[in-house]
């Protein structure tokens, strides 16, 4: 099972100083290793992304904001972290992981990134924590080279997907449906496909019969021939940030369903981990392995 993976993912200080904490990165394929659901033959260095492969989703303008680093104070307030070029660096390996993952994925059914999922950055700024886009990068790249020709979004983060949404809202060839917090981050939510708002404080019971009813309804209705899946443990009860109120044997349920429902059709699946910020790091940890170890467990 092929997983995207570097040490760039998990940067702890930057040059300048700035601690920016992502410790799960490093967590996650410890414990996967540690356990056995993984070996080191299953991890692969993701290359960084080239210019052409992002200018086919994010602006010119951007882009040139970035390399040069001169967003403004309110661009990099809406990022949610300092900017710094190593940051930079490090969104391009990300996304440039969810677009190999895709093609992993294609020959064997399944692959995963330790990290993206990073669906708030549009195609002109980036937002909530969101440089770029990686679902996004991935489909059009995929979309340019006619590698496949019919796209599913599966997002599942307690967080409306408002970048992806925006980005594809003409695109016929990618489907985006998005389950989140109806009164959650972002404020104003963008119009995805299918968006499905749940109430603060909803339970195992409830949140999966929405995703046991309407999983198996759209991919009969799009028929893709890959499907990118934002599994985001923010939906646990514990999430500092998430509101809802699903155990960690629930949301290990809702991503079996996905992945049962993909395997069953024979969709390749790439799933990116999302968001996860629970006040102890063993439970965001736990839920992110449980999602590997359903995927080895389902396609190996």
């Amino acid at each position: 099972m092929k997983v995207a993976y570097s040490p760039i993912y998990s940067y702890q200080q930057l040059p300048d100083g700035h601690r920016f904490p992502m410790e799960k990165y490093d967590l996650l394929p410890q414990q996967l290793l540690y356990e056995g659901t993984l070996d080191a033959t299953d991890f692969f260095h993701p290359k960084a992304l080239s210019e052409e492969q992002i200018l086919r989703t994010h602006s010119a303008e951007y882009w040139e904001k970035l390399k040069t680093g001169t967003l403004s104070r309110h661009e990099i307030r809406a990022l949610g972290f300092p900017f710094h070029e190593t940051l930079v660096t490090r969104g391009r390996h990300i996304s440039g992981g969810t677009l190999e993952c895709a093609y992993h994925a294609l020959k064997d059914g399944v692959s995963l990134n330790i990290a993206g999922g990073t669906h708030h950055a549009f195609a002109d700024r980036g937002e909530g924590f969101c440089m770029f886009n990686d679902f996004a990068i991935a489909s059009n790249e995929l979309l340019h080279t006619g590698v496949v020709n019919q796209i599913m979004i599966i997002d599942l983060d307690v967080h409306q997907g408002n970048g992806t949404a925006k980005l594809f809202e003409n695109e016929t060839r990618v489907f985006t449906f998005s389950v989140h917090g109806a009164q959650n981050y972002p404020l104003k939510k963008e119009k995805s496909d299918l968006d499905i708002g749940v109430p603060d404080g909803i339970d195992d019971t409830s949140y999966l019969d929405i995703i046991a009813k309407t999983i198996p309804e759209i991919l009969e209705k799009v028929n893709p021939e890959l499907v990118f899946y934002l599994s985001g443990v923010d939906v646990l009860g514990t999430d500092k940030l998430g509101r809802l109120n699903l155990s960690t044997d629930g949301c290990k349920r809702r991503d079996e369903l996905v992945m049962q429902q993909c395997k069953q059709r024979e969709i390749p699946i790439a799933i990116s981990m999302g968001g996860g910020y629970s006040l102890h790091i063993k439970d965001i940890v736990e839920a992110h392995a449980n999602t590997f170890r359903l995927a080895k467990s389902i396609w190996f």
